[in-house]
């Protein structure tokens, strides 16, 4: 049975950085975020008007995945019960494990894709978590 583990968090927090070392340990077989979809020849060109589409994209890759029975880490924000329910029904829908990992920034890291202070202090007010 694969498993979805989505990986949550604020930007510069970490989630990019523990996608990876769960794919060089083998924990996973794949991992992906929204952000690939802005990737263009290798520049980072955001575009907040397809924000949308690249949620969809990146929803699809997971039902693909999944689908084919690898285990996958998908590293969003994340921030709101709707957004991870998605993620959760998704596994639902592939027969697979759903795990959700919370990443706390306080190592100090830097987001590397320069969002604006206000729009990460937005994040963390919606942030919600079950215990």
């Amino acid at each position: 049975m694969p498993t979805l583990y989505l990986i949550r968090g604020v930007p510069g927090s970490g989630k990019s950085s523990l996608a990876r070392i769960l794919l060089a340990n083998q924990v996973v077989d794949d991992c992906i975020e929204a952000d690939e979809y802005f990737m263009k020849d290798g520049i980072y060109m955001f575009n907040p008007y397809k924000l949308k589409e690249a949620h969809a994209w990146c929803q699809d890759r997971t039902r693909v995945i999944l689908g084919r029975g690898y285990n996958l880490a998908v590293s969003n924000t994340s921030t709101t019960e709707q957004e991870v329910e998605t993620y959760r029904k998704i596994a639902e829908e592939c027969n697979a494990k759903f795990i959700s990992l919370i990443v706390e920034n306080r190592h100090g890291g830097e987001n590397i894709h320069n969002v604006p202070e206000e729009k990460i202090q937005q994040m963390k007010k919606r942030f919600s978590f079950k215990l």
